[in-house]
């Protein structure tokens, strides 16, 4: 079966998503909820990293389980998010993070739903569990992007 394949794809994919999230939360430290939801979203991901690690062992894939963290220039990325905020380019920059983040999430979204499928057609109740479980919360993630999207686009390009 084909399923490893699936499993190595979302699990990549995840680990991106989250990386990427953890990014964009230190690179606009200045807005709030951006950096803490961004947050909240990115342990959502690390946790599905780790998940699909666990199935990952039943199918003889060895993935790793942590995603790696924001390296040496954390600090120096949050500095300069601290002095650009009050600059009007950090908000394209923004939106430009935020349009991201919606194609990986969407990307994510689309990979729960073929393993969710595939794991349903192999009867593998584990990993349908695991889609069923994890996939909601990649929506959510998309749905945020998405909101975040709608209401700063507005503002930030009529600026």
């Amino acid at each position: 079966m084909k399923l490893g394949l699936v499993l190595r794809e979302l699990h990549r994919a995840e680990t991106h998503l989250a990386k990427d999230l953890l990014k964009t939360s230190d690179r606009h430290h200045a807005e709030h909820e951006v950096h803490h939801v961004a947050r909240d979203l990115a342990a959502w991901s690390a946790v599905h990293v780790r998940d699909l690690a666990r199935a990952g062992r039943a199918h003889d894939l060895d993935l790793g389980e942590d995603v790696p963290g924001p390296g040496p220039l954390e600090p120096l990325r949050t500095a300069l998010a601290e002095l650009s905020g009050r600059r009007p380019e950090p908000g394209l920059l923004l939106l430009a993070d935020l349009r991201r983040l919606h194609r990986r999430a969407a990307g994510v979204s689309l990979d729960w739903e073929l393993l969710a499928q595939s794991a349903q057609a192999a009867k593998d109740s584990e990993l349908l569990e695991l889609a069923t479980r994890c996939h909601p919360q990649t929506l959510r993630q998309l749905k945020w992007t998405n909101a975040m999207l709608k209401v700063l686009s507005p503002q930030i390009l009529t600026s």
